[in-house]
C-alpha cells in the first residue's frame, strides 16, 4: 500500500502532466479507442446522439428551477476567468447541465473532464486528432453519427457525443468510474488520467444551500 504522501505526489504529477494540454495550443494526446460495437449498442448510441432537442432546462416545479439557477450562478462565478463573456458562459453551462442530466452523469464530473481534456477550449485538437471540449475522436461520427467530424466543434454536438460516450463506457465497466475514465482516455487501467479528472471534479462540486439541513 502506498503512503498518503506518495499518493499525493503521484496525483500531483499526473495532474501537472495532463494540465499541459490546458496551457498550450494542443490538447492532451489520450483518446478513445475504436472498438467493435454490437448492433444493439450501435443503434442505442446512434439514437442517443441523434436527438437534436435544444438544451433548454425544463422543470416540474419552481424549486427545481431555483436550484438550477443557483447552480448556474455558482458555476458561472467559477468559470468567469476562463470564459469572460456572460452569454457564452451561460450557454455553455446550460448545455453541460442538460447533456449531463440527459446521460445520467454528474455535472461536476463532466466539467472536471472538460477541464482536463481541453481546458474549456472549444476548437482544440489533440495530437491524436480528438476534437473540442470533450476531445471526441472523429471515428465516433462515422460509427454512431452522420460522418461529419467537423460538427464536433459545435458545442452541443461535442458535449452530446462526449456525455453519451462516457455513459457508454460507464455501462461497459459496470459503473466503475475509474475504469470508465481510463477507457475514455484510451489509458484503461492506468491511474494518471482518472486521478486528474477526479481531482478536477472537486472544483466543480456544488451543494445547494436549500438542501443543507439547519443545525
Amino acid at each position: 500500500m502506498i503512503s498518503r504522501r506518495d499518493w499525493l505526489g503521484r496525483l500531483g504529477a499526473g495532474v501537472a502532466a495532463l494540465s499541459l494540454g490546458g496551457l498550450s495550443g494542443e490538447a492532451i494526446a489520450g483518446a478513445q479507442v475504436e472498438e467493435p460495437l454490437v448492433d444493439s449498442v450501435r443503434t442505442a448510441l446512434s439514437s442517443a446522439v441523434a436527438n437534436s432537442a435544444p438544451p433548454v432546462p425544463e422543470f416540474s416545479d419552481t424549486d427545481g428551477r431555483l436550484t438550477y439557477l443557483r447552480w448556474l450562478g455558482a458555476m458561472s462565478s467559477r468559470l468567469r476567468q476562463r470564459k469572460p463573456e456572460w452569454q457564452e458562459r451561460k450557454e455553455f453551462l446550460q448545455t453541460v447541465w442538460y447533456e449531463s442530466k440527459r446521460a445520467g452523469l454528474e455535472t461536476s464530473l463532466v466539467l472536471g473532464l472538460i477541464q482536463v481534456e481541453s481546458g474549456f477550449r472549444k476548437f482544440v485538437v489533440s495530437s491524436a486528432g480528438a476534437r473540442g471540449y470533450m476531445q471526441v475522436m472523429p471515428f465516433w461520427t462515422r460509427v454512431i453519427g452522420d460522418g461529419d467530424a467537423s460538427k464536433l466543434f459545435h458545442m452541443q454536438t461535442n458535449l452530446r457525443f462526449g456525455c453519451v460516450i462516457l455513459r457508454h463506457y460507464l455501462d461497459r465497466e459496470k459503473g466503475d468510474l475509474f475504469m470508465a475514465l481510463g477507457r475514455y482516455n484510451g489509458s484503461r487501467g492506468k491511474a494518471a488520467y482518472p486521478d486528474a479528472v477526479l481531482a478536477s471534479r472537486r472544483a466543480w462540486e456544488y451543494t445547494d444551500p436549500s438542501a443543507v439541513a439547519p443545525r
